[in-house]
């Protein structure tokens, strides 16, 4: 992915939504170095977070190159990722003590200890070749586990890459970069608080949502394992770690692969307790239902949202349903997820495509998540 263009950055004040009417309500250019820096002390000072990335101590200087300061900043990554734009994402894990532990869970995301803070860079590969910074980081989110409960924050990167600053209102970031030998252009959303709490809820609380033992197991360069011998990570059985495929390997189970995709990009939303929880559609990699996964199921309120189309999954007849629609939507009404996304990931619609086609051929589709 090559970065041509960063043409702008937008801090946008709107009410707490997705829609891009409420976005584009009230519009304040940043034209400076200072006037971030300034925006963020405000916030500050009023109890929002600290002002500066910086001031976490969590890399080294240049802080661009996210090269973690110390042992207890543990980088890893998911086997399925959540898209974003195409941005490409560096993740931490932030341990408080040499003592905390994570504790294992087979399920859900694993147990942190209080005090723990999860660090999510997005970022994009610049095609200038004669500039010493080959990559531009736009954003770095954060989930601070404070008083047994997790608190989001954002920070906005300024164009010398020297620093990161508070962001609560959002922000908007016009991009243009090629990816896999296609130009494009988008804008790309930094979230305000309140959209981070809506795609983040679970049974009424915050929670993280990539690191469980299913993203972080594999054949090969397991975190599990890792942890678990640097004394990191405590409660794990000898064996059975579930695992989750990786979505864009052709080796893998086109199911397994699809389930996977819809698990993190949809079913985080779409499962028991989820913010999507009254549509009665089950995302998540362990529904083992096929009418809560959407087959044959009619929506319960799509409105313009089913494109005229009866069912959410049409065995056989991908162009019939509503789920492959909103996934290849950009209208604010119709586009699911909601939030997160600018453009069309095509790569993962050609793969959910794929998986509602074979189901005609197969006629039953593997409904039972297996481990390994």
């Amino acid at each position: 992915m090559r970065l041509w263009v960063f043409i702008g950055i937008s801090l946008v004040f709107w009410a707490c939504g997705p829609k891009d009417s409420q976005e584009d309500s009230a519009k304040a250019t940043i034209k400076s170095d200072t006037e971030l820096m300034n925006r963020a002390i405000a916030l500050s000072e009023k109890g929002f977070g600290r002002s500066r990335l910086s001031e976490y101590g969590f890399f080294e200087t240049p802080m661009s190159k996210l090269k973690p300061a110390h042992g207890l900043v543990l980088p890893y990554s998911l086997n399925t990722p959540l898209f974003t734009d195409y941005a490409d994402k560096e993740r931490f894990i932030v341990l408080p003590n040499e003592e905390a532990k994570m504790v294992y869970d087979d399920r859900d995301v694993l147990q942190f200890p209080e005090g723990t803070i999860i660090v999510k860079n997005f970022l994009y590969e610049k095609e200038n070749k004669g500039s010493d910074q080959k990559r531009r980081v736009v954003e770095t989110r954060l989930l601070q586990l404070e008083q047994g409960e997790w608190n989001p924050i954002s920070y906005v990167w300024n164009e010398e890459q020297s620093e990161a600053y508070l962001s609560v209102t959002g922000a908007r970031l016009d991009l243009a970069f090629e990816h896999a030998g296609v130009e494009r252009d988008l804008t790309y959303k930094v979230p305000t608080i309140n959209q981070c709490k809506s795609c983040h809820m679970l049974n009424g609380g915050i929670t993280p949502l990539g690191p469980s033992v299913r993203q972080l197991h594999r054949d090969e360069g397991s975190h599990v394992v890792e942890w678990i011998e640097k004394g990191y990570l405590k409660g794990a059985p000898d064996s059975g770690w579930p695992k989750l495929a990786q979505w864009d390997q052709p080796h893998e189970r086109l199911n397994d692969r699809a389930r996977a995709y819809l698990d993190i990009n949809c079913g985080t939303c779409h499962r028991p307790g989820g913010p999507a929880k009254t549509s009665g559609l089950d995302l998540s990699v362990y529904a083992q239902d096929g009418y809560e996964l959407g087959i044959g199921k009619k929506p319960v309120a799509a409105g313009k949202g089913s494109g005229g189309r009866l069912y959410d999954i049409v065995p056989g007849a991908p162009q019939e349903s509503i789920l492959l629609y909103r996934m290849e939507s950009l209208d604010p009404g119709v586009m699911m997820p909601e939030l997160g996304r600018s453009s069309v990931h095509r790569e993962g619609v050609e793969l959910i495509r794929a998986w509602i086609e074979e189901m005609e051929e197969n006629k039953q589709i593997s409904l039972i998540f297996a481990p390994n």
